[in-house]
């Protein structure tokens, strides 16, 4: 029985290319599952409510300092830039359009590189499917002028080629494309939850104001 080894060797020259993006697709993989699942997990349930009393009190500056000690700065920067705004004097529209900003920051950086891994998985597959006619056109065109022992042997080192390329384009493509719906859905979750949270925490911040106003 063949081992991966050789079987990767005995899959012609595509299969290095198919290596190529199976090593950026395990890179994309492992980047996209640090940031969605770690450092942009949820905030605790009570983080607005301690918030809300920090504001209610008219600490300010303490909500900015409560929301620096938490571990979640996905939403933590968000809200240390409002209490900053607000503390310094900053109207509601000014509040809100830094928020804006800073969310739409954070946004991009849930979304950086994910839809590269649908296009991974594409080219792993076209990778995989051009090697394996190569291998048939290599192996067609062997046993042209060969003898009728040898083209035997010709036609299946043409064939094993094909079939290699085909299934480590798959085994590339795969996962590429799993990890692509599985990312794309997270980050959807992750999108609507900042920013349900986001416009609450403004929210709170203007009604702290009229209270005391």
């Amino acid at each position: 029985m063949e081992t991966l080894i050789e079987r990767f060797n005995s899959g012609g020259p595509f299969m290095y290319f198919i290596l190529a993006v199976g090593v950026f697709s395990l890179y994309l993989l492992a980047d996209r599952t640090f940031v969605l699942y770690f450092k942009a997990r949820r905030a605790p349930a009570t983080f607005r409510a301690q918030l809300r009393s920090f504001i209610r009190n008219g600490d300010i500056k303490g909500a900015a300092e409560f929301a620096k000690s938490q571990d979640n700065k996905l939403l933590s920067s968000i809200v240390v830039t409002a209490c900053e705004l607000r503390a310094a004097g900053a109207g509601d529209d000014e509040i809100q359009s830094r928020m804006d900003e800073a969310l739409t920051e954070q946004i991009s950086s849930l979304d950086r590189g994910t839809s590269f891994l649908a296009v991974v998985g594409n080219v792993a597959t076209l990778i995989g499917l051009l090697g394996t006619i190569s291998g048939m056109i290599t192996s067609f065109a062997s046993v042209n002028g060969a003898s009728a022992a040898d083209r035997a042997a010709m036609l299946s080192l043409g064939i094993s080629e094909a079939m290699n390329c085909t299934a480590f384009g798959l085994l590339v493509a795969i996962p590429a494309l799993i990890g692509y719906a599985l990312f794309q859905n997270k980050t959807e979750r992750t999108i609507n939850w900042l920013t349900e949270t986001v416009t609450k925490i403004y929210n709170d911040l203007v009604y702290a104001q009229e209270q005391k106003a």
